[in-house]
């Protein structure tokens, strides 16, 4: 395949972690290092001291550094700082409702029968730290802020359930305002390892509900990898078999928000087995409420490159039943879903071909949501991306028909930048993947387009018009230059530095060209007219290709060059040749060509009548 018909998969305009929180996500802050009672490292404000002249010295050769733990941890710090820059910043769910009904008391069979079948807790801090504090150590800014935590953090780590249940409330209460200063201050007291083994009491399921909630709301702000770290993780995992609706929701939720964070979080909880059990949780007999979180925390977890042990069919065979919801929410990250194992599997493609969701896929293109829309023609395009026979399945399927409706609405740039994306990879295919594009009046709507969109939707046009130009047929590339693409086509290699784009267009301009002789040679004209040249000539697009002789790509220019020389080299030698002088006569007659406008094309039959070489 050619490079300009390198098909090219679609971008992800959605994040993978969703608003938790009616006040925003909460913006980070410059963290260092406290040690928590467990021992542990937690990220906490404040100002850094000098360091002392051992610690410097250290700092020349550290002993025991591990290098990958560094590296994806730099990794991890990059990916965040580019998902702040971007438009649709990561967003998280928040748990901002009134406390769910009290679940089954301790002393009732069931919960007795789930204290003894579950396992015991695993390690996790058992009882407050056996030092106090030092009471004669100088108190900070910092410190003044925990005063009215005191209380509540001693109930915590005091022994009696009750006390505890009390204390997690008014912590998940405090939690409620979406404030970041009130995380911050709910780190400082060391409480997550705490609220961590509370999730292990299956003797209390109202503790580990609230314990959940309080767990996924701190996920849900910048700290979520303190939350992964604390040994929440596989307790959240277990609890999905919970038999208490109200808590296996929780701990859907809380997965989800860690999940979605960045990808060391996600490595976490797909280490810790997340798939099967969650995948457990879809049953007829679901609330939509529970249903809409199992289905983004599943979209979540299958965002980005999945582990190979990790099987995509029973995750496919659910998503096929997930597509055909009628709430939104579902539908919308169900479709995500698919777009991610499509680009984040080996032969995802076709694992989502052999799962047969295109067919509701194209007849999703026709719904009248864009919050719909946008995840379903992501989801295409990306398949789009595949191979010719992958892609033909879509068309098979009736995507072409649907695109041209799409075209004549009006919807947001992001989805027809998309459907133009999914043009030109079926473009890039054969000579009848194309034919069906011109069969489907596709190409007048790219051809507008391309005159007249924003930048990004141009751009994604040219990608279009090029790869049918450089793969069509005589005739093909006849019905293309009578629906007036040559001019447009010309005016992209001045606009844009892509160099593959550009690259793109020359080569489609090349096809063109050589139709043009032949064109020549079977009309009216003498056999050294090539009527595409002339035209070309016309509209401006000789001097364009000569400005890209200054384009700094070696291919590029070589391109050019036999471009010029090929078709051009009379008007190149007469330009070279011309007196330096400017007379009157020369003036009006270079005028009057300026003011004389192109001659159009030659007529051409019907699109339904083009035959395909």
């Amino acid at each position: 395949m050619d490079r300009h018909q390198q098909k090219r998969p679609g971008t992800n305009n959605r994040s993978k972690k969703k608003a938790r929180n009616k006040h925003g996500p909460v913006r980070p802050h410059q963290l260092l290092n406290r040690p928590n009672r467990t021992g542990l490292s937690l990220a906490m404000p404040r100002i850094p001291r000098r360091p002392s002249d051992e610690a410097r010295r250290a700092a020349y050769r550290p002993p025991g550094v591990d290098c990958g733990r560094s590296r994806r941890r730099r990794l991890d710090h990059i990916l965040v700082l580019r998902r702040r820059n971007r438009d649709a910043g990561l967003f998280k769910r928040r748990r901002d409702e009134p406390a769910p009904a009290p679940v089954a008391a301790p002393s009732e069979p069931a919960a007795d029968a789930t204290a003894t079948a579950l396992p015991p807790p695993s390690s996790g801090p058992s009882s407050p730290p056996s030092v106090p504090p030092d009471v004669d150590a100088p108190r900070t800014a910092a410190d003044s802020e925990l005063d009215g935590l005191s209380e509540m953090v001693d109930k915590v780590w005091s022994d009696d359930t009750a006390s505890q249940l009390e204390a997690t409330v008014e912590f998940r209460k405090l939690l409620s305002d979406g404030k970041n200063s009130t995380v911050i201050k709910i780190i400082r007291a060391d409480v997550l390892p705490r609220f961590a083994e509370f999730l292990s009491r299956h003797a209390s399921p109202q503790l580990q509900m609230e314990a959940a909630w309080v767990l996924t709301n701190i996920a849900a702000s910048d700290y979520t990898l303190l939350v992964a770290e604390c040994g929440a993780v596989q307790r959240f995992v277990d609890l999905l078999g919970s038999p208490n609706a109200n808590v296996r929701h929780q701990a859907m939720w809380a997965l989800g928000n860690i999940a979605a964070d960045m990808p060391s979080c996600r490595e976490i909880v797909l280490d810790h087995g997340v798939v099967t059990p969650l995948l457990a949780q879809f049953k007829e007999d679901m609330k939509v409420s529970v249903l809409r979180t199992a289905t983004w925390a599943l979209s979540n977890i299958c965002f980005g490159k999945l582990p190979v042990e990790v099987q995509v069919k029973p995750i496919l065979e659910i998503i096929s039943l997930l597509i055909h919801s009628a709430d939104e929410k579902i539908l919308a990250d169900a479709c995500w879903a698919l777009y991610y194992i499509c680009d984040g599997v080996e032969d995802g493609i076709q694992h989502v071909l052999d799962a047969g969701v295109c067919h509701q896929l194209v007849k999703l293109l026709m719904h009248a949501s864009a919050n719909i829309l946008l995840p379903v023609i992501t989801a295409l395009a990306r398949i789009s991306a595949g191979d010719d026979t992958q892609v033909q399945v879509i068309v098979e399927k009736g995507i072409l028909p649907c695109l041209t409706q799409l075209f004549a609405r009006n919807y947001p740039k992001n989805i027809k930048k998309q459907a133009c994306l999914i043009v030109s990879n079926i473009t890039a295919g054969s000579k009848e993947q194309i034919q069906a594009v011109i069969d489907a009046d596709i190409m007048n709507h790219a051809v507008a387009l391309l005159k007249t969109a924003e930048s990004d939707i141009k751009k994604e046009a040219a990608w279009a018009i090029s790869n049918a130009a450089s793969g069509g047929s005589n005739d093909q590339i006849q019905y293309l230059v009578s629906r007036g693409c040559l001019e447009p086509l010309c005016n992209v290699l001045t606009h844009y530095q892509d160099v593959d784009l550009v690259y793109a267009c020359l080569e489609g301009l090349e096809n063109v060209l050589k139709a043009g002789e032949i064109a020549g040679k079977e009309g009216k004209e003498s056999a050294a007219m090539n009527p595409y040249a002339q035209f070309i000539l016309e509209c401006g697009g000789l001097d364009n290709l000569e400005e890209l002789q200054d384009f700094g790509n070696d291919e590029v220019y070589k391109l050019v060059m036999k471009l010029l020389e090929s078709y051009w080299d009379e008007e190149v030698s007469d330009d070279l040749n011309l007196p330096a002088s400017n007379c009157d006569t020369e003036t009006v007659e270079t005028a009057a060509e300026e003011a004389s406008p192109p001659s159009p094309p030659p007529p051409i039959p019907a699109p339904g009548s083009i035959k395909t070489e």
